[in-house]
Formats: C-alpha cells, structure tokens, sequence
C-alpha cells in the first residue's frame, strides 16, 4: 500500500489503476491528506457508532424495528470506518518501516477492506430505504404497523440486506474490472434514491394535508412521532448524498470521462466526506432522538466513572 492515492479507485471498489494507465494522470495538483487525519477521523466516528450500537442494545425502549434498522446503518457506518483505521495503521507502519508486508498479503488486505466498503455502500443504501418504507408504514398503516412489521419479519429483512450485501460485494470486488460492476452500483444507488425520494415526499405532502384534520390525540401523537422519525431520516438521506455523491460521481467519470483526471485528483477529499458521513450519523441520531440521547449520556458517564476507579485504584 503506498498511498491512497495510487490506490484510490481501489479504495472505492473499482479499477485501481485508471489514474496509473491515465496518459495525462499527473497533469493536475493531486491532493493529499495526512494519514493521521484519516486514522483519527475513522477511530472517532469508529467510537460514535460503538456507542450507537450499544446503547441500541442497552435500552429496552429502543427494541422496536426502527431503531434494529438504524442499528444496523450504524453497524454500516462502522465498517467504513473499521477499512480506514486498519488500512490507515497498515500504511503508516509500512511508511516508518515497522511492516514489511508481501505483495499477497497487501493484495489480499486491499480486497478484504474492498468488500468492507462496498458492503457498507450498499448495506447503508439498503437499510436507508428499509426506514423509510417503515415510517411509511407507520404513518399510512398505524394501526396495522405491529402487524406488519413485527419483529420477525424485521429480523429477517435485517438477515436478507446483510447476506446480499456480502455477497454482491464479494462478486463486485471478484469481478472489479467490468464495467458491469460500476454500472450496477450507479443503477443501485439511483433507484434506491429515486425510491426513498418518493416515499418521502408523499409522506410530506399527505401530512401536509391532512394536519388540519387529525384531532383524535392519540392518533395526533403517534402521528407527530412518525413524522418526527420520518424528518430524522430525511436528514440521514439527505448527509449521505452529500457525502457519498462525489464518490458516485467519480465512479460514473470512469464510464463517461476518462480524460477528467483533474476530478480523479480530488479523491482523497472525497474520501474524507465519507468518513464525516459515518462521523455525522451518530450526532444524527443523537440530536433526533431524546431516548436514545439519554443512554449515550449514561454511556459515556458510566465509561468516565469507570476509567476514574481505575486510575484510582492503580493510584492507590
């Protein structure tokens, strides 16, 4: 691994050496990012969605199928920010010396930290469509909502997206030199937009015109907090089109505009909004939800308390 930049349609799933076979590659000022600012981003952001998962786990009145999905975006998250961390230390070892690795074994790292970050790709891509369709549900079926989404079935669509992230990620990295694979996941990731964009202006319209009418409290109640859920999750669409899309882009530059290396030079930044996208969610969730804001105060109040009685007991 010499640096991100030699790599970088590796670090994006496809073609890793387009810039290498470029005959005017070189011609623009390639950006470069310290690889200390890529471990520390990725260990925090590592860190948030730790504690997402955990507190997901902890509270009993976070059980539900939202909350499993939003669980498992984190999980999601998690992955691009375990790639960057190990194949950040990996790179910094080999720069002072302290790694020598054989070209198997680097090969064999760059396509198992692939297929991290093209799963999370297309997990996250998943699971987002999978919370909008159950705020959907929530808003338009309320009263058929634990009927139809119970907690088998949310299970199971959590099994389904997880197998089918794996192994398409699996063909996507075994079969990276088609364009076939740059394609596929260009198509995937409109449709999904081009899905959750529907379901979501919908949502908003209808409640839009039907917010007089509501004057049954509970159903006012439970409305709101869909609704609520449904704004939550605008905004984590909305994060991860402006994080991910210049990825997108660049992988939709390789079909159409090879000789736009001056673009293809900006990777790394485009590499660093990924990770704030996993960095973001977790204040996300956060901020949007009181609940789950409470266990991660706990959380965090409990890990200081802990770290003191231990330094205290050394101490002593």
């Amino acid at each position: 691994i010499n640096s991100r930049y030699t790599r970088a349609v590796t670090a994006t799933l496809i073609f890793w050496n387009v810039t290498r076979t470029h005959p005017n590659a070189t011609t623009c000022a390639q950006i470069m990012i310290p690889h200390e600012l890529f471990f520390t981003l990725g260990l925090i952001s590592l860190i948030e969605n730790i504690l997402v998962v955990v507190a997901i786990i902890k509270n009993r009145n976070l059980h539900s199928p939202m909350y499993y999905f939003i669980c498992c975006l984190a999980v999601s998250d998690m992955l691009v920010s375990v790639s960057n961390v190990v194949e950040t230390m990996f790179m910094l070892l080999t720069e002072h010396g302290l790694l020598v690795g054989t070209p198997s074994m680097m090969e064999h790292l760059d396509n198992v930290i692939d297929i991290m970050i093209c799963s999370s790709v297309v997990s996250s891509l998943s699971f987002l469509s999978t919370i909008a369709a159950d705020r959907y549900i929530t808003i338009f079926y309320a009263l058929r909502y634990h009927s139809i989404m119970t907690t088998q079935r949310a299970v199971a669509v959590i099994a389904v997206i997880w197998m089918a992230s794996t192994v398409s990620s699996t063909l996507f990295i075994a079969y990276h030199n088609d364009n076939a694979v740059i394609v596929c996941l260009v198509t995937f990731f409109c449709i999904t937009l081009i899905f959750n964009a529907v379901l979501y202006l919908h949502m908003f319209i209808m409640a839009h015109l039907h917010s007089r009418r509501i004057i049954v409290f509970q159903k006012s109640r439970r409305q709101a907090t869909s609704m609520k859920g449904a704004i939550t999750l605008t905004i984590l669409l909305g994060v991860f089109i402006v994080c991910w899309g210049p990825f997108f882009l660049h992988l939709i530059l390789i079909l159409t505009c090879r000789s736009c290396t001056c673009f293809f030079s900006y990777f790394n930044l485009y590499l660093i909004l990924i990770i704030c996208n996993s960095l973001i969610d977790p204040l996300i969730y956060a901020y949007r939800s009181q609940e789950l804001r409470k266990t991660l105060k706990e959380l965090v109040l409990c890990s200081l308390c802990f770290e003191i009685n231990t330094m205290c007991s050394l101490c002593s």
